[in-house]
Protein backbone atom coordinates (compact mmCIF):
# COMPACT_ATOMS: atom_id res chain seq x y z
CA UNK A 1 0.00 0.00 0.00
CA UNK A 2 1.21 3.24 -1.18
CA UNK A 3 2.34 5.70 2.45
CA UNK A 4 -1.15 7.00 3.35
CA UNK A 5 0.93 10.20 4.54
CA UNK A 6 2.69 11.41 0.62
CA UNK A 7 1.02 9.14 -1.63
CA UNK A 8 -1.70 10.86 -4.52
CA UNK A 9 -4.84 11.38 -2.58
CA UNK A 10 -6.85 9.13 -5.37
CA UNK A 11 -4.36 6.21 -4.70
CA UNK A 12 -5.30 5.20 -1.34
CA UNK A 13 -7.90 2.04 -1.64
CA UNK A 14 -10.28 2.31 1.12
CA UNK A 15 -12.57 -0.07 1.64
CA UNK A 16 -16.21 0.59 2.05
CA UNK A 17 -17.80 0.85 5.31
CA UNK A 18 -21.34 -0.59 3.95
CA UNK A 19 -19.96 -3.92 4.15
CA UNK A 20 -18.77 -4.23 7.36
CA UNK A 21 -20.15 -6.35 9.78
CA UNK A 22 -19.24 -3.34 12.61
CA UNK A 23 -20.58 -5.78 15.75
CA UNK A 24 -17.46 -8.40 14.58
CA UNK A 25 -14.98 -5.37 14.05
CA UNK A 26 -11.78 -5.49 16.60
CA UNK A 27 -10.05 -2.62 14.96
CA UNK A 28 -10.58 -0.61 12.09
CA UNK A 29 -8.36 2.05 10.83
CA UNK A 30 -9.31 4.99 8.64
CA UNK A 31 -7.63 7.96 6.28
CA UNK A 32 -8.78 10.97 5.58
CA UNK A 33 -7.51 13.63 3.46
CA UNK A 34 -9.22 17.26 3.95
CA UNK A 35 -8.57 20.57 1.60
CA UNK A 36 -9.80 23.91 2.56
CA UNK A 37 -8.81 26.67 -0.17
CA UNK A 38 -9.42 30.45 0.55
CA UNK A 39 -9.54 32.46 -2.70
CA UNK A 40 -9.34 36.09 -2.95
CA UNK A 41 -10.13 38.97 -5.71
CA UNK A 42 -6.21 39.74 -4.86
CA UNK A 43 -3.46 39.82 -2.61
CA UNK A 44 -3.98 39.76 1.17
CA UNK A 45 -1.36 40.32 4.20
CA UNK A 46 -1.58 39.36 7.62
CA UNK A 47 -3.46 36.02 7.19
CA UNK A 48 -3.88 34.73 10.47
CA UNK A 49 -5.28 31.53 10.35
CA UNK A 50 -7.45 29.19 13.32
CA UNK A 51 -8.06 25.24 12.69
CA UNK A 52 -9.47 22.79 14.41
CA UNK A 53 -9.17 19.58 12.07
CA UNK A 54 -7.12 17.11 13.41
CA UNK A 55 -8.41 15.36 16.59
CA UNK A 56 -6.19 14.79 19.63
CA UNK A 57 -3.96 11.84 20.24
CA UNK A 58 -6.67 10.06 21.85
CA UNK A 59 -10.52 9.72 22.58
CA UNK A 60 -12.37 6.88 24.26
CA UNK A 61 -11.49 3.83 21.75
CA UNK A 62 -10.32 6.40 19.35
CA UNK A 63 -6.44 6.78 18.95
CA UNK A 64 -4.33 9.60 16.53
CA UNK A 65 -1.48 7.68 14.91
CA UNK A 66 -0.62 9.95 12.15
CA UNK A 67 -0.99 13.31 11.06
CA UNK A 68 0.39 16.22 8.75
CA UNK A 69 -0.97 19.95 7.91
CA UNK A 70 0.44 21.85 4.70
CA UNK A 71 -0.16 25.18 4.15
CA UNK A 72 0.52 26.77 0.73
CA UNK A 73 1.31 30.25 1.55
CA UNK A 74 4.91 31.38 0.72
CA UNK A 75 6.82 32.36 4.52
CA UNK A 76 3.44 30.46 6.50
CA UNK A 77 4.46 29.87 10.27
CA UNK A 78 2.75 26.85 12.21
CA UNK A 79 2.52 26.52 15.50
CA UNK A 80 0.01 23.99 17.91
CA UNK A 81 -1.64 24.39 20.86
CA UNK A 82 -4.73 22.89 23.20
CA UNK A 83 -7.99 24.93 23.63
CA UNK A 84 -9.80 24.99 27.03
CA UNK A 85 -11.80 21.81 25.88
CA UNK A 86 -8.43 19.98 24.76
CA UNK A 87 -8.99 19.96 21.18
CA UNK A 88 -5.71 20.28 18.86
CA UNK A 89 -5.37 23.85 17.78
CA UNK A 90 -2.92 25.21 14.47
CA UNK A 91 -2.38 28.55 14.36
CA UNK A 92 -1.01 30.00 10.98
CA UNK A 93 0.51 32.95 10.41
CA UNK A 94 1.03 34.13 6.77
CA UNK A 95 2.41 37.81 6.21
CA UNK A 96 1.40 37.99 2.40
CA UNK A 97 -0.49 35.93 -0.20
CA UNK A 98 -1.32 36.23 -3.61
CA UNK A 99 -4.87 35.25 -4.66
CA UNK A 100 -5.36 32.22 -2.51
CA UNK A 101 -3.81 30.05 0.26
CA UNK A 102 -4.96 26.30 0.90
CA UNK A 103 -4.57 24.42 3.89
CA UNK A 104 -4.18 20.13 3.36
CA UNK A 105 -4.29 17.78 5.98
CA UNK A 106 -4.41 14.10 5.81
CA UNK A 107 -4.30 11.52 9.39
CA UNK A 108 -4.49 8.42 10.18
CA UNK A 109 -6.86 7.24 12.94
CA UNK A 110 -7.49 3.53 14.70
CA UNK A 111 -10.47 2.21 16.74
CA UNK A 112 -9.90 -0.16 19.11
CA UNK A 113 -13.43 -1.30 19.60
CA UNK A 114 -12.53 -3.87 22.22
CA UNK A 115 -11.59 -1.05 24.25
CA UNK A 116 -14.48 1.86 26.65
CA UNK A 117 -15.62 3.80 23.77
CA UNK A 118 -17.56 6.36 26.20
CA UNK A 119 -15.09 8.98 27.38
CA UNK A 120 -15.58 8.83 30.94
CA UNK A 121 -15.36 12.27 32.96
CA UNK A 122 -16.00 13.77 36.72
CA UNK A 123 -19.25 16.21 37.59
CA UNK A 124 -17.21 19.34 37.50
CA UNK A 125 -16.17 18.96 34.40
CA UNK A 126 -19.54 17.63 32.85
CA UNK A 127 -21.02 21.18 34.33
CA UNK A 128 -19.28 23.17 32.37
CA UNK A 129 -22.18 21.75 29.38
CA UNK A 130 -25.13 22.32 31.28
CA UNK A 131 -25.35 26.22 30.77
CA UNK A 132 -26.85 27.45 27.75
CA UNK A 133 -24.83 29.10 25.58
CA UNK A 134 -25.66 31.96 22.94
CA UNK A 135 -25.98 29.32 19.92
CA UNK A 136 -28.13 26.71 22.58
CA UNK A 137 -30.63 29.07 24.69
CA UNK A 138 -34.43 27.61 24.70
CA UNK A 139 -37.31 29.58 23.86
CA UNK A 140 -40.60 28.98 24.88
CA UNK A 141 -41.08 25.88 22.84
CA UNK A 142 -37.90 24.36 23.55
CA UNK A 143 -38.25 25.03 26.94
CA UNK A 144 -41.74 22.99 26.77
CA UNK A 145 -40.17 20.15 25.09
CA UNK A 146 -37.72 19.60 27.68
CA UNK A 147 -40.20 19.70 30.51
CA UNK A 148 -42.15 17.38 28.42
CA UNK A 149 -39.30 15.01 28.59
CA UNK A 150 -38.70 15.23 31.78
CA UNK A 151 -41.84 14.32 32.37
CA UNK A 152 -42.03 11.29 31.27
CA UNK A 153 -38.44 9.83 31.22
CA UNK A 154 -36.53 9.75 34.91
CA UNK A 155 -33.28 8.15 33.26
CA UNK A 156 -30.87 10.76 31.59
CA UNK A 157 -30.15 8.85 28.92
CA UNK A 158 -33.60 7.94 27.57
CA UNK A 159 -34.53 11.62 28.21
CA UNK A 160 -31.48 12.48 26.03
CA UNK A 161 -32.56 9.80 23.27
CA UNK A 162 -36.38 10.95 23.39
CA UNK A 163 -34.72 14.21 22.91
CA UNK A 164 -32.95 13.42 19.66
CA UNK A 165 -35.90 11.41 18.71
CA UNK A 166 -37.72 14.50 18.72
CA UNK A 167 -35.39 16.92 16.68
CA UNK A 168 -35.30 14.48 14.20
CA UNK A 169 -39.03 14.34 13.57
CA UNK A 170 -39.25 18.08 14.06
CA UNK A 171 -36.59 19.16 11.26
CA UNK A 172 -36.03 18.71 7.47
CA UNK A 173 -32.41 18.29 7.01
CA UNK A 174 -31.64 21.19 4.09
CA UNK A 175 -28.89 23.72 3.06
CA UNK A 176 -29.89 27.34 2.86
CA UNK A 177 -32.03 27.79 4.98
CA UNK A 178 -29.40 28.48 7.90
CA UNK A 179 -26.17 29.30 8.70
CA UNK A 180 -23.03 28.58 11.69
CA UNK A 181 -24.55 31.72 13.32
CA UNK A 182 -28.39 30.56 13.61
CA UNK A 183 -29.38 29.76 16.86
CA UNK A 184 -31.13 26.93 18.07
CA UNK A 185 -34.53 28.34 18.45
CA UNK A 186 -34.31 30.02 15.30
CA UNK A 187 -33.28 26.88 13.42
CA UNK A 188 -36.50 25.19 14.79
CA UNK A 189 -38.68 28.12 14.06
CA UNK A 190 -37.79 27.38 10.42
CA UNK A 191 -37.82 23.76 10.98
CA UNK A 192 -35.25 23.26 8.44
CA UNK A 193 -31.28 22.82 8.77
CA UNK A 194 -28.03 21.00 8.42
CA UNK A 195 -26.59 18.74 11.44
CA UNK A 196 -25.01 22.08 13.28
CA UNK A 197 -28.76 22.89 13.86
CA UNK A 198 -29.97 19.87 14.78
CA UNK A 199 -27.29 19.35 17.20
CA UNK A 200 -28.34 23.08 18.51
CA UNK A 201 -31.46 22.25 19.21
CA UNK A 202 -30.51 18.58 20.97
CA UNK A 203 -28.13 20.33 23.20
CA UNK A 204 -31.04 23.16 24.04
CA UNK A 205 -33.40 20.71 24.70
CA UNK A 206 -31.06 18.36 26.87
CA UNK A 207 -29.54 21.58 29.31
CA UNK A 208 -33.03 22.77 29.55
CA UNK A 209 -34.25 19.21 30.78
CA UNK A 210 -31.16 19.13 33.24
CA UNK A 211 -29.13 16.80 30.77
CA UNK A 212 -25.28 18.14 30.45
CA UNK A 213 -24.65 17.83 26.78
CA UNK A 214 -21.62 18.83 23.95
CA UNK A 215 -21.19 19.50 20.37
CA UNK A 216 -19.13 16.95 18.60
CA UNK A 217 -17.32 18.02 15.77
CA UNK A 218 -16.09 15.07 13.73
CA UNK A 219 -16.64 12.70 10.17
CA UNK A 220 -19.32 10.64 9.60
CA UNK A 221 -17.44 7.98 6.50
CA UNK A 222 -20.26 8.20 3.38
CA UNK A 223 -20.59 12.08 4.41
CA UNK A 224 -18.97 14.38 1.64
CA UNK A 225 -18.22 17.28 4.91
CA UNK A 226 -17.87 17.41 8.26
CA UNK A 227 -20.42 16.36 10.70
CA UNK A 228 -22.20 17.05 13.52
CA UNK A 229 -23.85 15.14 16.75
CA UNK A 230 -23.72 15.31 20.76
CA UNK A 231 -22.38 13.29 23.25
CA UNK A 232 -25.09 13.36 26.56
CA UNK A 233 -23.27 13.24 30.10
CA UNK A 234 -25.33 10.75 31.50
CA UNK A 235 -24.16 9.65 35.49
CA UNK A 236 -22.06 6.44 35.60
CA UNK A 237 -22.01 5.96 39.40
CA UNK A 238 -20.87 8.41 42.56
CA UNK A 239 -19.20 11.66 40.70
CA UNK A 240 -18.35 10.26 37.64
CA UNK A 241 -19.99 10.29 34.34
CA UNK A 242 -20.33 8.65 30.75
CA UNK A 243 -20.50 10.59 27.08
CA UNK A 244 -23.62 8.76 25.24
CA UNK A 245 -23.09 10.07 21.45
CA UNK A 246 -26.50 10.47 19.68
CA UNK A 247 -26.65 11.50 15.75
CA UNK A 248 -29.78 13.49 15.66
CA UNK A 249 -29.77 14.30 11.93
CA UNK A 250 -29.48 10.70 10.87
CA UNK A 251 -31.92 9.32 14.01
CA UNK A 252 -29.73 6.90 15.79
CA UNK A 253 -26.25 6.30 17.96
CA UNK A 254 -23.28 6.92 16.79
CA UNK A 255 -21.33 3.39 15.45
CA UNK A 256 -17.38 3.18 14.59
CA UNK A 257 -17.97 4.79 11.05
CA UNK A 258 -17.98 8.60 13.20
CA UNK A 259 -14.87 9.63 13.90
CA UNK A 260 -14.07 12.19 16.60
CA UNK A 261 -12.07 15.78 15.70
CA UNK A 262 -13.47 18.29 18.50
CA UNK A 263 -15.42 19.10 21.11
CA UNK A 264 -16.94 22.43 22.76
CA UNK A 265 -19.91 24.26 24.28
CA UNK A 266 -21.91 24.59 20.32
CA UNK A 267 -20.32 25.37 16.61
CA UNK A 268 -18.52 28.46 17.94
CA UNK A 269 -16.14 26.65 19.97
CA UNK A 270 -15.25 23.85 17.41
CA UNK A 271 -15.16 25.82 14.08
CA UNK A 272 -12.89 23.87 11.85
CA UNK A 273 -11.32 27.24 10.22
CA UNK A 274 -11.50 30.59 11.01
CA UNK A 275 -9.26 33.53 11.18
CA UNK A 276 -8.30 37.06 9.86
CA UNK A 277 -6.26 39.23 7.15
CA UNK A 278 -5.87 42.79 5.66
CA UNK A 279 -7.39 43.41 2.52
CA UNK A 280 -10.25 44.99 0.85
CA UNK A 281 -12.21 42.09 0.08
CA UNK A 282 -13.44 39.23 1.25
CA UNK A 283 -12.60 36.01 0.14
CA UNK A 284 -14.47 32.21 -0.60
CA UNK A 285 -13.80 29.25 1.17
CA UNK A 286 -14.09 25.47 -1.16
CA UNK A 287 -13.18 22.94 0.82
CA UNK A 288 -13.05 18.69 -0.18
CA UNK A 289 -12.22 15.55 1.22
CA UNK A 290 -11.72 12.10 0.71
CA UNK A 291 -12.03 9.82 3.25
CA UNK A 292 -12.85 6.20 4.28
CA UNK A 293 -11.57 3.10 5.72
CA UNK A 294 -8.44 1.17 5.41
CA UNK A 295 -7.94 -1.88 7.43
CA UNK A 296 -10.54 -3.85 9.38
CA UNK A 297 -9.56 -6.91 11.95
CA UNK A 298 -12.41 -8.89 12.89
CA UNK A 299 -12.61 -11.06 15.72
CA UNK A 300 -11.36 -14.47 15.69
Amino acid sequence: MDDPMSAPVESIPLIDHRAVEWGAVRQSRYWMYQRFQYRYPGAIRELRQRLVVVPGDRYGDQRLCAFDLHVSAPGATTSTTYDEFGNRVFLVYAPAAEGEVTFETRMVVERDLDAEPCPRLGEAEAARYLPPTSLTTTDATLAAVARELVARHADPEALASAASDWVFAAMRYGAGATSVATTAAQALAIGRGLCQDYAHIMLAICRAAGVPARYISGHMLGEGGSHAWVEALVPDGPGRRRAVAFDPTNDRRTTPAYITVAIGRDYADVSPTSGSYIAPYQGRLYASKRAGLTHVEYRR
